[in-house]
């Protein structure tokens, strides 16, 4: 059992910018349905896995750091972990490098068909990934809404500035929509975010020659 800083409980599981004007629609062409059934984050690691045997780029999956309190040992061979604590709180799920750009994102999902509720990040999710951004890393989240198969690659600049609002309790659809470069899931890579990330860096050049 893995119990969390607040004092709750989970199973324990081995696999423990500036505002854009539009969205960028990646075309459901060649769309693979072999990943159906699988989670947001089983998605993005078959992705990264893919990302890293072709060598463009390296991105993975953030371990949380836990204090093991109770081990049963079955077999000689074979440990157990009955209990444990996490250490602290994790920052964001992924981090890595891709074409010499520090890349740090969050993976969410949610059922809703509407609305995507601010409450999925937590205040030091949101301050790390602005703490990134001051040191112009690339970072963003992508968010799934299950329900309606549809996947965005968002800005963490304005999903910051949301959450900092005080009334605001969630980002519609059609806001997601306005902000966000929406992405088809396929086939190798199952999502294909860092054709996202290259409009984003793509973005920032063109900005930084304006000045």
């Amino acid at each position: 059992m893995v119990k969390y800083p607040n004092g709750s409980s989970a199973a324990y599981h081995k696999s423990a910018v500036p505002k854009m004007q539009h969205a960028y629609h990646l075309h459901r062409k060649n769309v693979n349905f072999s990943d159906r059934g699988m989670s947001l984050e089983q998605q993005i690691n078959e992705s990264n896995k893919y990302y890293r045997i072709k060598g463009i780029a390296v991105v993975h999956k953030k371990p949380t750091p836990i204090q093991i309190v109770k081990v049963d040992y079955p077999k000689r061979s074979r440990a157990v972990i009955r209990e444990a604590y996490f250490r602290q709180a994790s920052t964001t799920d992924y981090n890595g490098v891709y074409n010499g750009y520090y890349l740090d994102f969050e993976a969410k999902e949610t059922r809703n068909k509407t609305n995507f509720p601010l409450k999925n990040f937590h205040e030091h999710q949101i301050i790390h990934l602005a703490a990134c951004i001051a040191q112009q890393g690339v970072c963003f989240t992508i968010i799934k809404f299950t329900s309606l198969e549809r996947y965005f690659v968002t800005p963490a600049s304005y999903v910051i500035k949301a959450w900092q609002e005080k009334h605001k309790s969630s980002l519609t659809l059609c806001e997601i929509e306005k902000v966000s470069i929406e992405m088809a899931s396929g086939f190798n890579p199952t999502l294909p975010y860092l054709k996202a990330v290259d409009h984003f860096i793509a973005d920032r050049k063109s900005n930084n020659e304006k000045k």
